[in-house]
């Protein structure tokens, strides 16, 4: 049994299509409420939140293989409860942040989760993905509203990953062997700047869009009304603030694990161009 958690989310919605296609089975998705799952066919839909106690123990039981997304909360109990259930590997999305900005306190606490797990006497395998391609979604309202986005560092090229390439991996990681005890950074085949997600937003919705640069100050200000000053400081810090070696890196990874070239961030915004009509 593989058990896949945030089961509607980015990531954990095309695992399931991909588990579905390679024809892996038994398969449980985990979701906080399952009126609104929509899974293939064959997939088990599961009602719960691995972070709360009542709910791990139904939602591991006969689990051997479990997809886990760190900054879900209590990964400490979760790993601990995966354990006792009889889980024999673990795949855990990371973040490449724990490479280049081991600094940051989020990088930090991923990292703790990251021990954790190499820990836990379970088989591991970790992915790290860098920006996702899907972060573009902040901007849908001001394109719909608008037809601009505002953002900083307008021309600084960072090699954003589509979402389902991150389980394009995951699902050979799930079901491949070879891939345990393995560290993925998971890239996309290049680097693209703001000004070029927004031409292709553009192409994809079929409307005029603007994109119009803005001082960091001003972008802190748009953030730091719903995120922490912190949280604010390090989300800009990853869009350009702080740029290195490491986090410019484009890697191979995903051509690599899976025998397919990684999306580009234009296949992303054509596949989702809809939503910001």
């Amino acid at each position: 049994m593989i058990l896949v958690t945030g089961a509607t989310g980015n990531i954990g919605s095309a695992l399931l299509g991909e588990l579905h296609l390679a024809g892996a089975a038994p398969v449980r998705g985990l979701t906080r409420e399952v009126r609104r799952a929509a899974f293939p066919e064959g997939i088990v839909a599961v009602e719960g939140d691995l972070a709360r106690a009542e709910s791990r123990k139904a939602a591991l039981e006969g689990v051997r293989s479990l997809f886990l997304l760190s900054g879900m909360g209590a990964e400490a109990e979760v790993l601990a409860a995966a354990r006792q259930a009889g889980v024999e590997h673990v795949v855990l999305v990371s973040s490449i942040t724990v490479q280049t900005h081991p600094h940051l306190p989020a990088a930090r606490e991923i990292q703790v989760v990251e021990h954790l797990l190499k820990d836990s006497g379970m088989a591991w395998t970790v992915l790290r993905p860098t920006q996702f391609a899907s972060n573009a979604l902040w901007w849908a309202q001001s394109i719909r509203d608008q037809g601009v986005v505002r953002a900083p560092y307008a021309d600084i090229g960072l090699p954003t990953v589509h979402p389902a390439d991150i389980a394009a991996v995951a699902r050979a990681a799930l079901t491949e062997p070879g891939h345990r005890g393995r560290t993925y950074a998971l890239t996309g085949p290049g680097r693209v700047t703001v000004r070029q997600q927004v031409a292709a937003i553009a192409a994809a919705s079929g409307r005029d869009v603007a994109c119009i640069e803005i001082s960091r100050e001003e972008a802190h200000r748009q953030l730091a009304s719903f995120l922490e000053e912190e949280t604010a400081d390090a989300v800009l810090d990853l869009m350009g603030g702080d740029v290195n070696d490491a986090l410019l890196k484009v890697h191979d990874t995903v051509s690599r694990v899976t025998g397919s070239a990684a999306r580009s961030f234009r296949q992303w915004a054509s596949d989702h161009g809809a939503l910001f009509r």
